[in-house]
C-alpha cells in the first residue's frame, strides 16, 4: 500500500511556507520555531540539520525526539478535518503542527498555543 502523499513531502518543502505565512501576519521565524520545536522536542539546530538533509514528513515526525503530552490538547479544523479525529497517528501530528502554525499565524498568543497554564 502506497504511504499518503503528505508523508513524503520533504520538512524543507513546508518550512519556507510555515515561515511566509507566520510573517506575512506579523510573527516571527523565532516563534514558529518554538512552536515547532515545542511539539517535537527538537532544538533549532535540528530543524535547520532537517531542512539540510531534505528530511520528509513522515521521517521528521516518526524520529522526534519527544513528542509534546500536550499536543492531545490542539484541537480544531484543519485542511477541512478535525486533528483530534485524524486516525492515522504521523498523518494527525503533522496536521498538530499545521494547526499550531495556523494558530501563530491567526495571533493567538504563544502561553495559548503551547497550552502553558494561565
Amino acid at each position: 500500500m502506497k504511504p499518503p502523499r503528505i508523508y513524503t513531502i520533504p520538512f524543507a518543502g513546508v518550512y519556507p511556507l510555515y515561515v511566509s505565512k507566520v510573517e506575512n501576519k506579523g510573527r516571527t521565524q523565532g516563534e514558529l520555531d518554538e512552536v515547532v520545536c515545542w511539539l517535537t522536542g527538537y532544538k533549532k539546530s535540528d530543524l535547520e540539520d532537517h531542512i539540510k538533509r531534505g528530511t520528509i514528513l513522515e521521517r521528521f515526525i516518526s524520529s522526534a525526539p519527544k513528542m509534546n503530552p500536550n499536543r492531545s490538547l490542539i484541537a480544531g479544523v484543519i485542511c477541512g478535518m478535525r486533528v483530534e479525529n485524524i486516525e492515522d497517528p504521523i498523518t494527525r501530528e503533522i496536521r498538530y503542527m499545521d494547526k499550531l502554525v495556523d494558530e501563530l499565524a491567526k495571533g493567538k498568543p504563544l502561553d495559548k498555543i503551547l497550552r502553558k497554564e494561565s
